[in-house]
């Protein structure tokens, strides 16, 4: 059988619920620091600008992968600019743009 009489000071018993009390009152001023809506907006601000950033960051890497993917096709290690490989692309852009310009004169007149 377990002992339940208290030996304990009336002192004693009024310190221990000073600290209890104590304790409750920390405890029950986080919860409202918590539950406050300030709190709630800024936690679920930080958890957005984190999710935003590695999302940026994701798309960055992707971005700059494509990039030098595309330089490579086009320059070499030297840096000096592959024209076996420029020259197609720039005629096909200046055919587009001619044909472009032809049209547009085309629905003007």
């Amino acid at each position: 059988m377990a002992d339940t009489s208290d030996t304990r000071t009336p002192a004693q018993i009024e310190a221990d619920i000073r600290r209890r009390r104590e304790v409750l009152a920390e405890t029950l001023d986080e919860i409202g620091i918590r539950v406050h809506p300030k709190t709630i907006v800024g936690d679920v601000k930080a958890k957005v600008a984190a999710n935003v950033d590695h999302t940026l960051g994701k798309a960055y890497v992707q971005v700059n992968r494509a990039v030098t993917d595309v330089r490579a096709r086009f320059v070499d290690d030297e840096g000096t600019p592959r024209l076996e490989r420029v020259l197609p692309v720039a005629l096909v852009a200046v055919a587009v743009v001619g044909l472009l310009a032809v049209s547009t004169r085309r629905r003007k007149g």
